[in-house]
């Protein structure tokens, strides 16, 4: 079939990859003029099957109502009336029956996920700063540590093992994290590395294959006939035999004119890279944190990189950049990791694909021709491999 993939963030180009690897005619689109430089430039960086937990237990709802109003709050939430949004949090409320199921579901996703990207890396033949020191949740109080049993339940059922350890395991395991913890847990197997690079490498990979990009070229019409008809913003039009949604938070409105509804919400998230010194080198950890309770994750990569990203914004389509956002990010490096020099901080925000019970959506549209493979949410780089074989057997 030749194939159309609207979208080259890192769900479009493992899909096209996938879709090449069964023997279709793809062509990759996108309007940005290099592949992944919307929500897949500059996440946390985590390929982490560890953080598989929805967020739908009722004590997430307990902290966003807390931290409603407080300014440097990890969970934000615009005010501003809004049905999109009111109506997506109705259903996300819904969708906490389905906490225990999603989680593991998710995690049997990341999992399989995993084989996938090592194996496109390995295929292709590139980089992309990947670092193999398991990731390690730290929990400063005992209640969030409490919950982490709990959570470790449910990993297991998906299949992952992720070991307790105490406040001891985590100062010999990383020693250059300061602070005190009642304890954490360990997941060896998961790993980090640099999404963009990625994201960039497996489209490299993908045009060896055949795969045709068309990079710069913003799609402005979608017309279902005999296949279906794209048209571009300059005139120009090209026909498929059929296309794959893989658009990020524009999936919505290319799923509405298509007469398919995909509720997602785009969810702002922050990140900060800290260009490390010589200094500061020996000073940052290179095993992956997640705190629980600050609701942030961290990534080293390579040598002279390192990774904070963390919050949740629901404040609409806006990707400014807010100083009173970026400033607990660099605090908390601050706090933990005091020999690291901040004067060279460079900020991100990007918007997360989000979905109300916050599983991806793998499907055909109503009009023949039309697939989607979208809405990841904050775990895009975890799961994108997995959808992506998901998408192209959808379409064989």
């Amino acid at each position: 079939m030749k194939i159309a993939v609207l979208g080259a963030g890192i769900t479009g180009s493992t899909t096209a990859y996938a879709l090449a690897d069964k023997g279709h005619d793809v062509t990759l689109i996108d309007r940005q003029r290099y592949a992944g430089m919307d929500t897949s430039y500059a996440n946390g960086g985590q390929l982490s099957a560890c953080n598989a937990e929805t967020w739908h237990h009722p004590s997430t709802l307990v902290k966003g109502i807390k931290w409603l109003f407080a300014k440097n709050a990890p969970l934000k939430l615009d005010l501003t009336p809004s049905w999109h949004k009111y109506s997506w949090f109705a259903e996300f409320l819904y969708a906490m029956r389905s906490y225990e199921a999603n989680t593991v579901h998710t995690v049997q996703l990341a999992l399989a996920a995993r084989e996938h990207l090592t194996r496109m890396a390995a295929e292709g033949g590139f980089e992309f700063d990947r670092v193999n020191q398991g990731m390690m949740h730290i929990c400063g109080t005992q209640k969030g540590f409490n919950h982490g049993l709990k959570v470790n339940k449910l990993l297991q059922k998906g299949g992952l093992e992720r070991r307790v350890i105490t406040a001891d395991d985590i100062k010999s395991t990383e020693p250059t994290l300061q602070g005190d913890f009642v304890g954490g847990f360990m997941t060896d197997s998961d790993f980090t590395g640099d999404i963009h690079k990625y994201c960039r490498g497996v489209t490299a990979a993908c045009e060896k294959r055949g795969v045709t990009t068309k990079f710069g070229r913003s799609v402005v019409d979608l017309v279902t006939k005999n296949g279906v008809y794209v048209t571009y913003e300059d005139g120009d039009q090209d026909h498929y035999d059929a296309i794959m949604v893989c658009a990020g938070v524009g999936s919505r409105a290319i799923a509405r004119k298509l007469g398919d509804r995909v509720n997602i919400y785009p969810v702002k998230g922050y990140s900060i890279t800290v260009n490390l010194d010589e200094e500061s080198q020996s000073a940052a950890p290179w095993v992956s944190l997640n705190d629980d309770d600050a609701k942030i994750v961290t990534s080293r990569l390579g040598a002279n990189r390192y990774r904070v990203a963390g919050t949740a914004e629901f404040a609409g389509y806006n990707k400014d950049i807010r100083a009173n956002r970026i400033q607990p990010l660099v605090d908390w490096t601050r706090r933990y990791f005091p020999g690291i020099n901040t004067d060279q901080v460079v900020p991100w925000a990007g918007l997360r694909p989000m979905m109300p019970d916050m599983m991806p959506r793998v499907m055909k549209g109503q009009r023949p021709g039309v697939y989607y493979n979208t809405g990841h949410g904050h775990l895009g780089w975890t799961l994108s491999a997995a959808t992506a074989y998901m998408a192209a057997e959808m379409v064989d």
